[in-house]
C-alpha cells in the first residue's frame, strides 16, 4: 500500500492506493500540508473501473492503470462538493490568461494546443491536455493542472484565472464565432465529470452554472494549418 498526499486545486488530499504508478502518476503534485480529505482505493474500485472501461471482455489496461483512474474519479466526487469540476479538455495558458478547448476525441484538442506552443513559443504554457479543474475563488473561475493529463503527459502543476473555453469542430477554414452562456451551458456539461452521488452531481451542476457566467464561450471551426491557433488567438485574445 501507498500513502501520499496530493495538492488539487487547493485541496491537500490524503491517497491511499495498491500500486506504486499512482505514486509515480502524482509526484508532482505532491504536499505536505495537512490533508483536507482522503481517498483510499480498494480492489473494489478498482473492479469497478475495469468493467467501465470493458473492451470486449478483455481488460484494456493493467490494473495499475485503472486504479489510476478510480483514484481521480474518487479524487473528483469529492472536489464536486468544493466548488471544483473537472472538464475535458485541452487547457493553456499565454500571457497569464487561460483558455480552454473541449471537443469530442479524435477532434484534434492536442493537436490545436500544440500549434498555439509552435506559434506562440515560450508566451505559451500547457496547464493540462486532458483533465484540468476549474474551481471558483471569490466569484473567479481558476483552471488548475492535474495528474491525469493525457497519453503524451503534457501539462503543469500551475493554475490561472480561466477566461474562455473553445468548442473545437473540424472545418475546411478556421473560423471562429463567440456563443451565448444559454447556448454554451449544454455543451459544456458534455465534456463536465459527472459524479455518481446525486448531491455531488447537483454540486457540479451548480459549480458549472457559476463558471459559465464568468468566461466567454467560443465556437471554432479549424482544420491542422498553423494559420488555426492565429485565427482563434485573435477571435478570443485579440492583442
Amino acid at each position: 500500500m501507498y500513502s501520499f498526499k496530493i495538492d488539487i486545486a487547493g485541496s491537500s488530499i490524503r491517497c491511499e492506493v495498491n500500486f506504486e504508478y499512482s505514486y509515480k502518476l502524482c509526484k508532482d503534485h505532491l504536499t505536505d500540508r495537512p490533508e483536507d480529505f482522503s481517498v483510499c482505493i480498494t480492489a473494489e474500485d478498482i473492479t469497478s473501473e475495469i468493467k467501465r472501461n470493458d473492451e470486449g471482455g478483455q481488460p484494456a489496461h493493467s490494473e495499475a492503470f485503472m486504479e489510476s483512474l478510480a483514484l481521480y474519479r474518487r479524487i473528483c466526487t469529492e472536489l464536486a462538493l468544493r466548488d471544483t469540476v473537472l472538464i475535458h479538455g485541452s487547457s493553456l495558458m499565454i500571457d497569464g490568461e487561460a483558455v480552454l478547448f473541449c471537443a469530442p476525441s479524435g477532434t484534434g484538442k492536442s493537436t490545436h494546443t500544440r500549434l498555439w506552443r509552435e506559434t506562440f513559443g515560450s508566451r505559451v504554457v500547457m496547464i493540462n491536455d486532458d483533465k484540468p479543474v476549474v474551481r471558483m475563488v471569490d466569484g473567479v473561475p481558476v483552471i488548475y493542472g492535474t495528474p491525469w493529463n493525457g497519453k503524451h503527459r503534457i501539462g503543469t502543476n500551475t493554475s490561472a484565472q480561466l477566461k474562455h473555453i473553445c468548442f473545437l469542430r473540424r472545418g475546411e477554414k478556421n473560423v471562429i464565432n463567440s456563443v451565448g452562456r444559454t447556448e454554451a451551458l449544454p455543451t459544456l456539461l458534455r465534456y463536465t465529470f459527472r459524479p455518481d452521488g446525486p448531491v455531488e452531481t447537483m454540486a457540479m451542476l451548480n459549480t458549472a452554472e457559476k463558471i459559465s457566467q464568468t468566461i466567454s464561450f467560443w465556437d471554432l471551426a479549424c482544420n491542422m494549418d498553423p494559420e488555426a491557433a492565429k485565427v482563434s488567438f485573435e477571435g478570443m485574445i485579440g492583442k
